[in-house]
């Protein structure tokens, strides 16, 4: 079976280990194998100096992501506008290796509407600051990445309206379509 990164956020989630659990059983229905980059070990982790403790889970996670097949990714906008800093680079160092890129939001609200009443809340540094949005999910760095690493845009929710930050609707339809890309066609079909 296919070894699928499930990079994003999901990890702060206070049921993170259910969370992944969930994700990792939808997966395997469609033939995939999850690699959830979870931090199990808290304990020895939270003993640990942070200087030595972050370096430990960066080490784990490039290593679990250069086992990997392919990545799905949560882009959901995580503490701000746009999509989790540390997912962005997980999809970029797939983009680099040209491995397979799946990914999803649960957020239906374009980018530039988003960044727009985050702007409103903190007053521009720069007045008249433009907003790139092009009606996208984020910024376009972000879909163009996505589309050139699997030939899928970014999915997102069906309608206009937002899901909840842990819906798995989303990840699900996600899983399928990596799934039915991943799979190989025989020669009569």
């Amino acid at each position: 079976m296919p070894l699928a990164y499930l990079a994003g956020p999901d990890v702060f989630l206070p049921d993170a280990p259910a969370h992944a659990a969930r994700k990792a059983a939808i997966c395997a229905s469609h033939g995939l194998t999850a690699l959830p980059p979870l931090n199990e070990d808290v304990a020895t982790l939270a003993a640990m100096p942070d200087a030595e403790a972050w370096r430990v889970i960066f080490a784990k996670d490039l290593a679990m992501m250069q086992r990997a097949d392919l990545v799905i990714a949560n882009l959901t906008p995580f503490r701000g506008a746009s999509a989790d800093a540390g997912t962005l680079v997980e999809l970029g160092w797939f983009l680099g290796r040209g491995l397979p890129i799946f990914a999803y939001s649960n957020t239906a609200t374009p980018f530039a509407t988003r960044s727009t009443a985050q702007c409103a809340a903190v007053p521009d540094p720069i007045p008249g600051l433009m907003v790139g949005g092009f009606g996208l999910p984020d910024n376009l760095m972000i879909p163009g990445a996505v589309e050139a690493g699997g030939g899928l845009p970014i999915l997102l929710p069906e309608g206009d309206q937002d899901l909840p930050f842990d819906s798995l609707e989303v990840f699900a339809r996600c899983v399928a379509r990596a799934a039915a890309q991943l799979r190989p066609q025989r020669p009569d079909q």
